[in-house]
């Protein structure tokens, strides 16, 4: 019999993360996986459709899924995003919910224990923002929510600062199940490289427009031009809605815009480790939010019914 010491076995499994518009799942997810991997903005519903990123934990392989904020929808772009929020609870081993510990338990909260109960699925409760809250209020609030019988155990954490976080990873990593790993070792993202690239623009829709021109706008990429050089020439379409809101997303003599790809630019260079010259245009699709194919260009799943 040999003394030589077997390696562990591999594991891989999926770990989606849910929760409430705007708790910091986003923050989460690229702070797990060590790297930029989904688009974040304090604004609401930023996400709008799953998004993977790829960790790694000794021999173990984690896909988090990083979820669409799940809330009471009313139209259909928003139907589609808490569809897809759910099949990505539905799809995943694990299930982890991300309270904002400074907002406590909302309705939003409360309706994603409820539908958690009524599928019978057990999660890990993440309590997100203590760095932000006095500890005498987050034990009350996690003896609350245990009293709902859906948690198989608790974690204190700030996305933000790391605070808690590798203790999160390490307890997932434990309940991922033996198998080969789905992705090669120096992969971090599962996500179209266009799709990407479209998807950090519109970040910036999102950090540099007010109210609630972001929630009409969205983004496209049209071309995709490799040059020699090892640049890259990206042609992306910014759609709106209305002329008015055409106009704001221009700026006056196109300073706007200007500033919005400036910032893209930047940010996908970095992402692609490459080069990159962003060409933006801006024009009105007035019943984008009621197409297949600009859902389908977003990466969300189409959600046939009323709009």
């Amino acid at each position: 019999m040999s003394d030589v010491a077997q390696p562990a076995p591999t594991r891989c499994g999926f770990a989606a993360i849910v929760g409430a518009p705007n708790a910091g799942k986003s923050t989460l997810v690229n702070r797990l996986v060590g790297t930029k991997v989904a688009i974040v903005s304090p604004k609401v519903q930023t996400t709008r459709a799953r998004v993977l990123g790829i960790a790694i934990a000794g021999p173990t392989q984690i896909v988090w899924v990083d979820t669409p904020g799940i809330f009471a929808p009313r139209r259909r772009l928003e139907r589609a995003m808490v569809a897809a929020a759910w099949k990505g609870a539905d799809d995943a081993d694990i299930v982890v919910l991300l309270v904002d510990a400074t907002r406590g338990i909302d309705a939003d909260t409360r309706r994603i224990v409820d539908g958690l109960k009524a599928a019978g699925r057990r999660a890990l409760l993440a309590l997100n923002k203590i760095d932000a809250i006095r500890p005498e209020r987050l034990l009350p609030l996690a003896a609350e929510l245990a009293t709902t019988g859906v948690f198989t155990e608790t974690f204190m954490i700030s996305a933000r600062t790391g605070d808690g976080v590798d203790d999160l990873a390490a307890r997932v990593a434990e309940a991922m199940p033996q198998g080969p790993w789905l992705y090669p070792e120096d992969q971090v993202a599962d996500m179209p490289t266009r799709l990407l690239a479209a998807e950090i623009t519109r970040e910036q829709l999102f950090l540099q427009l007010h109210d609630e021109l972001p929630y009409s706008t969205a983004v496209e990429t049209e071309t995709w031009e490799e040059h020699r050089d090892g640049s890259v020439r990206i042609g992306q379409v910014v759609y709106v809605m209305r002329p008015s809101q055409k106009a704001i997303v221009l700026g006056k003599g196109g300073q706007r815009i200007k500033a919005i790809g400036a910032a893209a630019r930047a940010e996908i260079t970095k992402a692609l480790d490459r080069r990159v010259h962003l060409v933006l245009f801006v024009k009105e699709r007035p019943g984008w939010q009621d197409e297949r194919e600009a859902y389908e260009a977003q990466g969300i799943e189409w959600e046939p019914g009323k709009s």
